[in-house]
């Protein structure tokens, strides 16, 4: 991806995280980014095409700030940081949270949208399934869970819980503090 290209997809985050999916126009975006119209459809076609190379976009930041928690040899400190890391008061992953919820809620209305989350979601699962299946092989959990079934649960309480601190109906350290219980709830205690 050219420096251009991530820069006009910062500025599509930074858009949709401040005036929502509809809020996306490309002359917006354009303002945003610093650059032409004309510059934005070359890169991405249409609006259609600046939202899901958005959404692929938000997908690989996470990834990125999530990946120092592989570094854990303890797979359940791993599982444990690379969820806490979506809840953090850093401007990118604030926004890429927001946009991320945007995201999802339009896509109730689209196709398009819907397929490209669901398989970015799944992929978030299997991260967190196969770590608490490692945890589990390790001994490091009390309870024989479905990891599957585990890390969908971990994962939607992620989102609701960023959403609700996000939208100030709860603080950030009670966020925190909610999912590392959840963890233990699902693991039990190591």
């Amino acid at each position: 991806m050219s420096d251009r290209q991530t820069q006009i997809l910062e500025a599509a985050i930074r858009v949709i995280a401040q005036d929502g999916v509809r809020g996306l126009r490309i002359e917006k975006l354009a303002a945003e980014a610093g650059v032409s119209t004309a510059l934005i459809y070359y890169h991405f076609k249409d609006r259609a095409g600046v939202l899901h190379s958005a959404l692929g976009f938000i997908n690989d930041q996470a990834q990125r700030y999530t990946d120092d928690a592989f570094a854990h040899t303890n797979p359940r400190a791993a599982l444990e940081q690379m969820l806490l890391l979506e809840i953090q008061n850093v401007p990118d992953v604030r926004n890429n949270s927001i946009a991320w919820g945007e995201l999802r809620a339009s896509a109730v209305f689209s196709d398009d949208l819907r397929e490209q989350l669901r398989a970015t979601t799944q992929a978030w699962v299997d991260e967190a399934a196969t770590l608490i299946d490692r945890a589990r092989a390790a001994g490091l959990t009390v309870r024989d869970v479905d990891p599957t079934a585990a890390a969908e649960r971990l994962t939607a309480l992620v989102e609701g819980l960023s959403e609700r601190w996000l939208s100030g109906s709860i603080s950030l350290e009670r966020a925190r503090e909610l999912l590392s219980g959840a963890v233990v709830a699902e693991l039990g205690r190591s």
